[in-house]
């Protein structure tokens, strides 16, 4: 015990000043004593010793003992994810990483990893009770090569100031959508841009991942150095590691056309119809995309073109379609301008959330039953909880997969054909309401599992970044992916600290 105790404090590579108190701290700790020796033992007072280590190793402004006093916990978007647990790291760089991912293995406790803290699943970014939070926000750096054709980013980064910092170099990052969204977060789910369709999802272009392993060990991953874990990391998830660095390639796009068009209820069956119809053919058009938003009183349609324009080709299945209001005129602006207009439109009401995903093939009538399916659902959510519930249509061209192919391959097993990966955001107030709100959300996505597969257009594939806590998107990557998945993780971290102690998340335990 003694040995043990000695060979963690020696693995935190403390100074000598420091090393001395460490281990009078642990030996003279009962329930650490208990614990060691497969005793009964306190499960708080192990984890604020855990605490109090990690202070004393990284220092009090890395280390939040009291985070129930402090604002970080509520730096989570969804009200359903403020949730207080024993203390709060704040990294400031790899190697504090490292030193946390020691102590949690050593003491054997519970941890959540946050990055952007975006995700409204209750327990994947953070935790309540005994454990620990590591917040990532401080490792937010971004870097631009000489060459400008890569760029370093931190994990905890926003992506909304990752665009604005690249706009003077005149290119951008396949990467998150929406500007306050986690740049950790949305890539190890696969990360689907505005232009996915001409590019990729942003996993397929990063070019090297660092990553802290859960011995603490810091490693590479890239196409020659641990091309398993740099091939398992780009949209497995968090699963083998926290990820401290992402080497990203750049793509030669500042410029882009864009518009954004508000149509009533009534219109939506044509604007489904004009939807399906880009898709089969305009969306041969790779700089072409359209943002697709049905509400219950109106619907947005954003077309984005990633080049200026005049008026694309094709978008000709839209033009025809009158607009109750053209909110954002044609447009020939920047990704940057763009991410900023669409972080002003978003609300900063504090509510909670919760994300919901389906994918099937391109059918306009399956795309109308649905709607008509979602409006009941939604029109009674709002009714009995006041919840607001979106239908969104994301199109995925075939040359989403066929660019992964061409980076070396990805777990996600996509269609290569064009398709769609359907998401609903739902928003309320009140607690009391979570599981009539969820109700609704779940109806919907098994009306499309349901109806997909009656008319053979399932796509089993689910998109990680649109999951819910109750859905499981890694079983959709394929047998052959999942069993090379546990390989990997297996290899990479054999007592599997990431399966066990992590508090939450998409976990291939959990298959």
């Amino acid at each position: 015990m003694s040995s043990q105790i000695q060979d963690f404090a020696s693995s935190l590579q403390s100074p000598d000043y420091q090393s001395g108190p460490i281990i009078d701290l642990l030996k003279g700790n009962q329930d650490l004593t208990a614990f060691l020796g497969g005793e009964t033992y306190n499960l708080l007072s192990l984890v604020l010793l855990a605490c109090q280590i990690l202070k004393h190793i990284l220092g009090q402004d890395v280390v939040d003992t009291s985070p129930a006093s402090g604002t970080t916990i509520k730096e989570s978007w969804s009200q359903s994810c403020w949730l207080t647990p024993s203390c709060i790291v704040v990294p400031r760089s790899s190697h504090d990483v490292s030193a946390t991912l020691k102590t949690i293995k050593f003491f054997g406790i519970k941890f959540a990893v946050r990055s952007g803290g975006h995700s409204p699943n209750p327990g994947w970014s953070t935790l309540n009770g005994p454990g620990i939070l590591i917040d990532l926000q401080q490792l937010n750096q971004i870097t631009v090569s000489d060459d400008r054709k890569s760029v370093v980013l931190g994990p905890g980064g926003r992506w909304g100031d990752v665009y604005q910092a690249l706009d003077p170099y005149d290119v951008a990052v396949v990467g998150g959508r929406i500007p306050h969204v986690g740049v950790a977060g949305a890539i190890l789910g696969g990360g689907l841009f505005h232009f996915s369709g001409e590019y990729g999802l942003a996993a397929d272009n990063v070019q090297k991942f660092e990553v802290v392993l859960a011995d603490g060990t810091i490693v590479d991953a890239c196409a020659d150095n641990n091309s398993d874990l740099f091939w398992a990391l780009k949209g497995g998830g968090a699963n083998f590691g926290i990820v401290t660095r992402f080497d990203m390639s750049t793509i030669p796009v500042k410029n882009i056309w864009f518009q954004l068009g508000i149509y009533t209820a009534d219109q939506v069956p044509t604007i489904l119809e004009a939807f399906a119809e880009w898709q089969k053919n305009g969306a041969s058009d790779l700089k072409s995309t359209v943002t697709l938003v049905v509400g219950l009183e109106t619907t947005s349609v954003g077309l984005l073109y990633s080049v200026p324009a005049e008026k694309p080709e094709a978008f000709a299945p839209f033009y025809d379609i009158p607009a109750a209001l053209i909110a954002v005129p044609p447009t020939n602006g920047t990704i940057n301008g763009l991410t900023q207009l669409i972080g002003s439109t978003s609300s900063n009401v504090p509510q909670r959330h919760d994300y919901r995903g389906a994918s099937s093939k391109v059918d306009a009538q399956l795309y109308k039953d649905a709607y008509e399916f979602w409006k009941k659902e939604a029109t009674a959510a709002r009714e009995a909880t006041g919840a607001n519930m979106t239908f969104v249509l994301q199109p995925i061209p075939a040359n989403v997969a066929k660019v992964g192919i061409a980076n070396g391959g990805n777990p996600l097993g996509l269609l290569e054909e064009n398709h769609q990966w359907w998401t609903t955001l739902v928003d309320w107030n009140d607690a009391i309401h979570d599981e009539t709100v969820r109700a609704a959300p779940i109806r919907m996505t098994e009306f499309w599992k349901e109806q997909s597969e009656a008319r053979g257009l399932q796509v089993p594939f689910l998109f990680m970044n649109d999951a819910s806590r109750d859905q499981n998107p890694l079983s959709g990557y394929g047998e052959e992916n999942v069993q090379r998945l546990k390989e990997i993780a297996a290899k990479y971290d054999p007592t599997q600290v990431f399966q066990k102690l992590q508090n939450g998340g998409f976990l291939l335990s959990r298959i």
